[in-house]
Order: structure tokens, then C-alpha cells, then sequence
């Protein structure tokens, strides 16, 4: 346990696990959750746990009073214990444990609280299968109890006051941003709040303190950061819940530069705090790079598998897919991987409905081998093609062809399952990369334009005069952090001219009326005298995932809510009764009957 106290409380004098051979001889009442309980006829052992680590108590007729045997002997798995004694050393030491030298010879003992029989085993050991998630989470407190929950919240602690005390030392500081705020649309749905005092009008609780931390700029505070909770009403999954914690910083007068570079600071502090490599300075890649190289705006450079681009070298081949592809204006791009023939056409099939899956129609495929190749792209491959292709014995090519769009994220699909597939090695343990000069807008789902990461991206220089004429074409000054092929956090150097931000949002489809109803209090902040200014924001919850090793994020949160959005532990969300709602100004509409289809 990493902590500079003894414990030392009115009803116990240290915590149970930073006991050490130092400490035998001494008298101590310690309290903890009785974790296990043996019984050797005239020995009964007693392993006690608190959240520093398990220490084992002896109790037995010779030292330990009367009365107090009899409590032992009526002690259930975690109930609440006080023991009183001396810390001996143990006969038989326990390699395994971190108290493993010493016990308590218990006087006294006392059970403070009697449990309940647990509803899902507390202790767990390596050879156990836990139960279902469902259910450690609808016994969150039980879950709780386990290690490696606490110390995953435990390293959550560390490494917030770690972000606090470096931008402390940086210059920046926190300040407390509404919770109850107005919508304004960043990408999700706002959960909103009914206001009883307004009836008929609504809170939102923030997607991120965006709008608010642009305003401090403006009032002059030139260094914000804040430990945000932020809340998103959208669909769930391992690396999202629906309420989140980031690190929001927010600066003036300042490049993108100026905000890696402290950021890249704040990274290196956490990384030594969670154990993990994070040398200065990062690697950066644009936008256009990443996704012409890896398909991804967050690759994962532990692997150097990179994407080729065969268009010049297959264009004019006797084949109509690669063909048509390339005279529509798309390209035929895909992976090299020596040795790749050892790949069973199962295996083939396999990666194929991972690119499918991520929106390829399909993936071609061929091997070179000592007497050709074979594959169904194979049997239009001339000598010269292979040559131009660099191929060798055994190479396996896996390509996709059509517009970027769409074999992107397929050949990012692909590159992830082929590198399982062949067991690649890493060329790195941990990978660091800045993913820079994103664009500014995205296609909608209906065709229109949409921000690709918020509205108030400010356009780079060279893209200002074309944002109407080439909207698609223009580059922002916007990043994002990946790590190990996770994106960690986004920033950008923020739009600080009132007229520019208004065309940005006419250029999003938004009316004069609308804007002013939905921005008009950022507008005239920042008609008021905005400096540059710019900044970031991290995922706190995925840099504690990251860097504990946990599959979930439900694994670093103490209470984190289910893929179907529920709170099962306190049982949330819930009805409210015609009362409250009639409190609140609202009443519940039926939901629509369906209507049978005719035969």
C-alpha cells in the first residue's frame, strides 16, 4: 500500500497490511473484514483484511482471554473485526503474503459488525472464475472489496493528484465549471433536468465544459485546467459510460505547440506514476498520414505494419473489381506480410469478415509461392506485377479497393486481425503518438457537413479562404493523444473571432435565430476581446484503464453503470410518480400502439 499514514485511528493503531518484521514487539488493536478462517483443533487463525493488504491474527487458549474465544469461534467470513495484541514473528513464514513474516497474537478479539453471508465471494484466488459482471455490479459493495478494484481506485487517486500538483506547477489554475447548464449540441444527447421553479423549462447537465472554459479565456484567468465530470446520453460500451471524468485544461496566448508540450509533461508525470514508459518528445503524425498509413486516426504503433498503396502498380490489370475501383477515383491499398502464406484460407476468411464487418465489400487476397502464387487475385498477377509489388516467397497480400472512405477503416480492421493472426511481434512495449491537423468537417449520415470534433476548431491559415468553397478539404488546428491504439484525448487551438465562428456555424447548417438561441452567450464573449487560446481534454477513466491493465473502464470506476445504462447496485434509473412529475410540470406520454401489419 502506498501511503505515507500508519492508519492510526480511536479504534486501531495501523493498518493491517504494511506490517514488517520492525514491528514485532509491539502492542496494537487492529480492525478489518475477516477474510479467512482456519480452524486447527486448539489453533484458530484468523486472516484479517483492510484495504492496505490481509495480516493473519493467532488466537488460542493460552494468550487469548476466555471471552474472546468464544467470539472467534463465531465469526463469519466478512465480519467486521477488532483484535488486540503483539506482533510476533510467524513460525512459518508466508512467501505469498506481503505481512507473510509476522502475525498478531490476539488478547482481545471483537466483532463489531456481524455480515450478512456474501452474495458473491469476496476473496478470490488466481485459479477462481469470477461471477458475471451483471452480478458483481448489482453487489458493487462486495465487488468492491476485492484487490484488485481497490487498488485500480487507488491508482485512479494517484494519478489525479499527480495531474493536479503538475499543473499546479505549470502555472494553470482549477476552476469549477456548472453542472447544470444549458444545451448546446456537441455530439450527443443531453441528459436534461427539469426545473421546478421554471416549469416547462430545462437544465442540461454538460457534455464537457467546453463553452465555459473558452469564456474563462476571455475573462482574463489564461490557465485553466479541471478534474470534469461531464455526462453523454448515448449507447454503451467497455471503453464508455454514460457520465465520465476528464482532464479539461484550457490556455491563452499559445500554439498548438505550447499545448503538446505541456501535455506531454502531464503524460510523462502519470506514466511514472502507473508504471509505464512515456519518452519525451512524442512522435506526430497528421491526419491524412494516419489514415493513408494505418487507416486509423489511432494507430497503434506497437506493430509497424503499414499499409501499401498498389494502385499505380495493379491499375490497367485484366480484373474488374480492382479495375472499376480505380477508375471511379478510389484506390487499391493493403498489407505485405512475409510469411503470411502460412495463413489457412480459414484463417483468410476470417480477416475477410473483419474488413467486411467494418464496411468493405470484401478483401482480395494472393500468395506467392514457389510455383506462382495462388488466391483469387493471384491468377492476374504477372511476374512483373509481383516483382513491382515486392513480393517474395511466401508473402501473403490482403488488399481492398474502392474510395478511402470505405476501405480505411476496413484495412484498419484488417491490420489488427492479421497482426493476431501471424502473432506479429511488437517492435515497441508501449506506443506514443500526436495525431495532428484534422479536418475540420465530416459527411453526415444525410450528406450534410458535421464538426469533426467540435465547431470551435480554429482553421488553418492556409484553409480560411476555401472553408465555403471546399469545406471537406479544410484542415484544423486540432489534435488528439493515442496511446497503444487508444485515443487517451482531443484539443484544438480554438476559433477566438466572433465572424468566424458564426460562418462555421452557418456552414453547419445553423440559422441566424438558432445560432444566437444555442451560442449567442459565446459569441458575445468572444466579441468582448477573446485572446488566442486553445487546449485538451483527457479521458481520466480510460488513462487509469490503460495504465492498470483492465479490461473495462467499469473496472476503474466505483460505481459505473451496465451497457443497457442501469446502475444496478442502487437500482437506477427509476419511475417517477405522477406526484413528482406534476411537481416537475411533466406528465408521461403513452407510448404509440403498435399497428398490425395486413396480411
Amino acid at each position: 500500500m502506498t501511503d505515507s499514514g500508519s492508519g492510526a485511528t480511536a479504534l486501531r493503531s495501523s493498518y493491517l497490511g504494511v506490517l514488517t518484521e520492525a514491528d514485532v514487539g509491539r502492542s496494537l488493536r487492529l480492525a478489518g473484514w475477516l477474510h479467512r478462517r482456519r480452524d486447527l483443533g486448539g489453533l484458530l487463525f484468523l486472516d484479517l483484511r483492510d484495504r492496505s493488504g490481509l495480516l493473519q491474527v493467532s488466537v488460542g487458549p493460552d494468550w487469548t482471554e476466555p471471552a474472546s474465544l468464544a467470539v472467534a469461534d463465531t465469526l463469519g467470513h466478512e465480519d467486521v473485526v477488532a483484535v488486540e495484541g503483539e506482533v510476533v514473528a510467524r513460525p512459518d513464514p508466508n512467501p505469498e503474503m506481503a505481512t507473510g513474516a509476522v502475525e498478531l497474537r490476539a488478547v482481545k478479539v471483537e466483532r463489531l459488525n456481524a455480515a450478512a453471508t456474501p452474495a458473491i465471494p469476496v476473496y478470490r484466488g488466481p485459479e477462481d472464475e469470477l461471477p458475471s459482471e451483471e452480478r458483481r455490479l448489482k453487489h458493487r459493495v462486495l465487488d468492491l472489496r476485492r484487490p484488485e478494484l481497490q487498488e485500480n481506485l487507488a491508482l485512479r487517486h494517484r494519478l489525479i493528484l499527480a495531474v493536479r500538483n503538475y499543473m499546479d506547477s505549470v502555472g494553470f489554475v482549477e476552476v469549477e465549471t456548472p453542472i447544470l447548464t444549458k444545451p448546446t449540441p456537441e455530439g450527443a444527447r443531453d441528459f436534461v433536468v427539469p426545473s421546478s421553479e421554471h416549469p416547462g423549462e430545462f437544465f442540461a447537465l454538460p457534455q464537457s465544459p467546453q463553452i465555459y472554459k473558452q469564456i474563462l479565456m476571455v475573462a482574463g484567468f489564461d490557465r485553466y485546467f479541471q478534474i470534469a465530470r461531464c455526462f453523454r446520453d448515448e449507447a454503451l460500451r467497455a471503453d464508455r459510460q454514460l457520465e465520465f471524468t476528464q482532464i479539461d485544461v484550457e490556455a491563452s496566448f499559445v500554439g498548438v505547440d505550447d499545448i503538446l508540450t505541456w501535455m506531454e509533461g502531464l503524460m510523462a508525470r502519470l506514466a511514472s506514476v502507473g508504471g509505464v514508459e512515456a519518452p519525451l518528445p512524442f512522435p506526430r503524425m497528421t491526419w491524412d498520414q494516419a489514415m493513408d498509413r494505418y487507416g486509423s486516426d489511432r494507430p497503434d504503433l506497437r506493430w509497424e505494419l503499414e499499409i501499401t498503396d498498389f494502385t499505380a502498380t495493379l491499375d490497367g490489370l485484366d480484373f474488374r473489381v480492382t479495375q472499376s475501383a480505380i477508375d471511379a477515383g478510389g484506390r487499391v491499398r493493403g498489407f505485405r506480410l512475409p510469411g503470411g502464406s502460412s495463413l489457412s484460407r480459414k484463417q483468410i476468411e476470417a480477416i475477410e469478415e473483419q474488413a467486411k464487418s467494418a464496411g468493405a465489400p470484401g478483401l482480395l487476397w494472393a500468395k506467392r509461392t514457389d510455383d506462382g502464387g495462388s488466391g483469387p487475385l493471384s491468377r492476374f498477377l504477372s511476374d512483373d506485377h509481383w516483382s513491382a509489388m515486392g513480393a517474395e516467397v511466401d508473402d501473403l497480400f490482403l488488399l481492398a479497393a474502392g474510395p478511402d472512405r470505405v476501405t480505411s477503416p476496413a484495412l484498419d480492421a484488417v491490420r489488427a486481425a492479421a497482426i493476431a493472426a501471424l502473432d506479429l511481434p511488437r517492435v515497441r512495449e508501449h506506443a506514443w503518438l500526436w495525431v495532428t491537423d484534422f479536418p475540420v468537417f465530416e459527411i453526415d449520415d444525410d450528406g450534410s457537413l458535421a464538426p469533426n470534433h467540435h465547431p470551435f476548431v480554429q482553421p488553418s491559415a492556409g484553409h480560411l479562404d476555401t472553408l465555403e468553397s471546399d469545406p471537406e478539404g479544410a484542415r484544423g488546428e486540432a489534435y488528439d493523444l493515442v496511446y497503444d491504439g487508444t485515443e487517451l484525448g482531443s484539443g484544438s487551438i480554438r476559433i477566438h473571432d466572433a465572424d468566424l465562428q458564426r460562418r462555421i456555424f452557418h456552414l453547419l447548417g445553423l440559422g441566424d435565430h438558432e445560432i444566437e438561441e444555442k451560442f449567442g452567450f459565446l459569441l458575445t464573449a468572444l466579441a468582448a476581446g477573446a485572446p488566442p487560446h486553445g487546449g485538451v481534454a483527457f479521458g481520466m477513466d480510460r488513462i487509469v484503464q490503460r495504465f492498470a491493465g483492465a479490461s473495462s473502464l467499469r473496472d476503474v470506476i466505483a460505481f459505473p453503470k451496465t451497457t443497457a445504462a442501469r446502475a444496478l447496485f442502487e437500482g437506477a434509473p427509476v419511475p417517477l410518480s405522477p406526484g413528482d412529475l406534476a411537481d416537475l410540470g411533466l406528465a408521461l406520454r403513452a407510448p404509440p400502439v403498435p399497428v398490425p401489419e395486413s396480411e
